[in-house]
């Protein structure tokens, strides 16, 4: 057996101890050397050394046992309630309610002290806080953050900020000092930490409209009441003031109500009459994203998106380059791949041929039947006939997420077998289209920049610039397609990932097209991350406008979606979902599904086409069949 890496071991443990603390034993731990990350149900930590050299070992703790406190002792929807609109305002509030669940362990916990503050240190010197030497290299609200951890848990700022904090320090305390006095009596209670941290930001002048509304949520309801009292006395003294021609007025209407009553129901009548029964009206069925705009998902700026063949990204000279390459590699795992592939076609090919009709009165004698004909020489269903099998027109739309966590083994290998399946589909005269999804920049490029010029209005949205790469069209010949794939070994292509918008574009162009059945297969490595719109927007935004798109095409659409998650769960986002830990086993998921489909097709089309045998049955002994 091939011998286990030294670090997995650690990273297991690791896993436990962050469910333990986080009280979520079905909360999934990773590792990666992307960013680390905590939505929902799914923490990120960072991907530690093979020989676990001491400082990785406390970073890793530290961000694990920082994402289970919150997930133990923070509610979003509470947090998002008292989240100012501001971007400097929500940045100072962000600080200092992590710093209070990071309190609530430290205070509790030696050892994940010790973790937090090994982090902490982490984070700081990437943040260059160690450099900083004028109040404009410090932002605010880290200044904030450790000002607050240090009235919390009594612990100075770590040595390489306390510089940084100090060029803050009287600054804020200053004007807020009296109430950060207070926080430490609110340290478990998240609702009374955030009021006093809103009064925080309004001692700073950087509070918003929403704090004056929610502060004067109880004296507006004192006035409301009070107006109430008043305009009761008001209705009393004019209902004693009615006058008689009022009273005229009122008897006027009674009877002009009367009189369309009884128009509306003689037109009711008539309507009855004449229109069909609500049986035999025409059903339209709901499209799907038709109430989309209800989502609360925005856009800030689509100026910057575009949708572009693969060819257009790359000068001809190193798209033959890049596809060379690729081909070295293809000849690795192409055995594998290929079996599998030439199973589905097997399939195909077997469905697009010839089948037999059985039961019937005359045609060719079936020798399975033949003792029928001994029991009874004048048994008429004996025979069965060849005939052509119906084949429904069928294209299959292939989806690749683009995205910089694909970056080196997985987008490779989701290149080769992309490649083999498209050649494998065409020669069984099945149309395959390759899509890719990203974004153009990191750190939402020419949107975010755009949204900075206009005054960084709140909550705007996605605000990155979108990238749809169209590999291979379903009406172009793979021979000519085949260069493009290369594409994907290019660096530099690899950056976000925005999943919703990438689905409906797919959809889109899938639910266009004049085949009978669509099939749309993404092959994703975990939930969409775009850093630059989740910055100025709620932790989930993207997560749950993926949700809503999914569930629009599943529920709505005739387009069947699959889904191939590669390291990550995808089941809790698509109802037909596979998970693979490794790259490598993705061209035998990819043509597996295929092959459930492409098999549940047939057996439908079985089931679907009763024999003769079953009809003659059926008119014969009603009662049976029914049993």
């Amino acid at each position: 057996m091939k011998p286990e890496n030294p670090a997995e071991p650690f990273k297991r443990a690791v896993a436990i101890a962050v469910r333990s603390l986080a009280g979520e034993p079905e909360l999934e731990v990773n590792f990666s050397a992307e960013p680390p990350t905590l939505k929902g149900l799914k923490a990120k930590l960072p991907l530690p050394s093979r020989n676990l050299p001491p400082n990785e070992v406390a970073v890793v703790r530290g961000a694990g046992d920082a994402y289970a406190l919150r997930r133990a002792y923070h509610e979003d929807k509470l947090h998002d309630q008292y989240r100012p609109q501001s971007p400097e305002g929500a940045a100072m509030f962000e600080a200092a309610e992590q710093a209070r669940v990071e309190a609530i362990g430290s205070l509790a916990m030696k050892g994940v002290a010790n973790n937090l503050t090994a982090g902490l240190e982490q984070r700081l010197n990437a943040r260059g806080l160690a450099k900083a030497r004028v109040r404009a290299d410090v932002p605010i609200a880290d200044a904030l953050g450790l000002i607050v951890r240090e009235k919390l848990t009594g612990q100075a700022p770590p040595d390489c900020a306390k510089t940084a904090v100090d060029l803050w320090r009287d600054w804020i305390e200053s004007r807020a000092g009296k109430d950060l006095d207070k926080l430490e009596t609110s340290l478990r209670d998240q609702k009374a930490f955030a009021k006093l941290t809103r009064t925080i930001l309004k001692d700073l002048n950087f509070g918003d409209d929403l704090d004056s509304e929610a502060d004067d949520t109880g004296e507006d309801a004192d006035d409301s009441s009070e107006n109430q009292e008043g305009d009761a006395e008001e209705d009393a003294s004019a209902e004693g003031e009615t006058s008689e021609a009022d009273l005229k007025e009122a008897e006027g209407d009674e009877s002009q109500d009367a009189d369309a009553e009884m128009r509306a129901e003689q037109t009711e009548e008539m309507g009855d009459a004449t229109e069909p029964e609500d049986a035999m009206k025409p059903w339209r069925p709901e499209l799907p994203f038709a109430h989309s705009d209800e989502w609360g998902y925005k856009i800030h700026t689509t100026q910057y998106d575009e949708i572009i063949e693969a060819a257009d990204l790359c000068d001809a000279e190193e798209l033959a380059r890049l596809r060379a390459f690729l081909d070295q590699q293809l000849a690795a795992m192409q055995g594998v791949v290929s079996r599998l592939a030439n199973k589905l076609q097997r399939l195909l090919m077997a469905q697009q041929n010839r089948t037999w009709e059985y039961d019937l009165e005359e045609g060719m004698l079936d020798t399975s039947r033949l003792t029928r004909i001994i029991i009874d020489p004048m048994y008429p269903l004996s025979f069965k006939r060849e005939k052509d099998m119906t084949f429904r027109d069928t294209v299959v739309t292939l989806l690749l997420d683009n995205s910089g966590s694909m970056r080196g083994r997985p987008i490779m290998v989701a290149a080769m077998c992309a490649d083999i399946l498209a050649r494998t589909l065409e020669r069984c005269a099945v149309k395959t289209e390759i899509l890719g999804f990203t974004t153009r920049a990191w750190k939402g490029g020419q949107s975010r920049e755009k949204w900075i010029a206009d005054g960084k209005p709140p909550h705007p949205g996605r605000l990155n610039d979108l990238r749809h790469i169209v590999y291979k069209a379903a009406d172009e010949p793979w021979r000519r397609a085949r260069r493009n794939l290369g594409l994907m070994m290019r660096e530099g292509l690899l950056k976000e990932n925005i999943d919703g918008e990438a689905l409906m574009w797919a959809h889109k162009r899938l639910a266009g097209r004049p085949e009978q059945r669509k099939i749309l297969m993404v092959i994703s490595d975990g939930a969409p991350v775009d850093d630059s719109t989740l910055s100025v927007n709620a932790g989930n935004y993207l997560e749950r406008h993926l949700r809503h798109v999914i569930e629009e095409i599943e529920d709505k659409s005739s387009v069947e979606l699959n889904a191939i998650g590669i390291g990550h769960d995808v089941t809790r986002y698509y109802r037909k979902a596979v998970t693979i830990v490794d790259a490598e086993q993705l061209g035998g998921a990819m043509t597996e599904q295929l092959t459930s489909l492409f098999a549940e097709e047939k057996d439908h089309g079985r089931r679907g086409t009763p024999t003769r045998l079953a009809r003659v049955r059926h008119e014969r002994h009603p009662h049976v069949a029914a049993r």
